[in-house]
């Protein structure tokens, strides 16, 4: 089984936030990048499903040079080779758009992606891919077996969960519960030098949105504090103030 995962390059959340040119960048400034948590799990899951000679996982990547030490990470956690599309991520179809042309002409089985990304948390890229390849999408994926030529898959509804078969080739959206993100050994560490991380230029892609400004959350105002036996007082406030009553 050839699987294709999908990998973002995302700051860690530990990270402070702060824009730059006129508030129309994200400032890179001290901040540290980690590969996104949802495709660690998807790609978790995809090293599990080869393992012991059943397949092989390659990382896809659209970004630039800066990003080479996320995607090495991935290939440590125990992926088989990866691939860089080498372009800045302008949005999710930009970047599904560079990963459709990557996986029509090397005919992968399973595509896995995380189901959204921490920082943008669009959401779009499975979709965008299940659309371009003209294959089977689903999201929000709980839990993931494949059997034979197909896979079933738990998937979360409003108001329960639903469980699906669904033939291959297929693409995937994953999210928690699907596998437990692997941490990468020594072993793996090592090996990742030497595992091919191929550099592909990117196709053209029509701009369908742009990002024309960042802004912070407001910050937080004072906080009230109501003498205990003051209800009339706290009633007033819920009402001409937070205006919830």
């Amino acid at each position: 089984m050839k699987i294709l995962v999908c990998i973002s390059n995302v700051p860690d959340t530990t990270s402070k936030i702060t824009f730059t040119d006129g508030n129309t960048s994200l400032s890179t400034a001290g901040v540290q990048y980690i590969v996104n948590p949802y495709d660690e799990i998807a790609l978790s899951r995809a090293i599990a499903l080869t393992e012991g000679g059943k397949g092989s996982v390659t990382v896809i990547h659209v970004g630039e040079a800066s990003a080479d030490a996320t995607i090495r990470k991935a290939l440590a956690t125990g992926a088989d080779e990866a691939v860089r599309v080498n372009a800045s991520p302008r949005d999710g179809w930009f970047v599904a758009n560079q990963i459709a042309r990557y996986a029509k002409e090397n005919n992968f089985d399973l595509i896995l992606t995380g189901k959204e990304s921490i920082d943008y948390n669009g959401a779009q890229v499975a979709s965008y891919l299940g659309e371009l390849l003209d294959i089977p999408s689903v999201s929000s994926v709980k839990k993931l077996d494949v059997e034979g030529e197909s896979v079933k898959v738990e998937r979360e509804i409003e108001g329960g969960k639903e469980l699906l078969t669904i033939p291959l080739p297929v693409v995937l959206g994953t999210g928690e519960g699907v596998a437990e993100a692997r941490i990468p050994n020594m072993r793996g560490i090592m090996s990742a030098r030497t595992k091919p991380l191929n550099v592909v230029e990117p196709v053209e892609v029509a701009e369908h949105s742009r990002i024309v400004e960042y802004e912070t959350p407001a910050p937080r105002g004072a906080v009230n504090l109501i003498d205990a036996g003051n209800e009339a007082e706290l009633v007033n406030l819920l009402h001409t103030k937070a205006r919830v009553i």
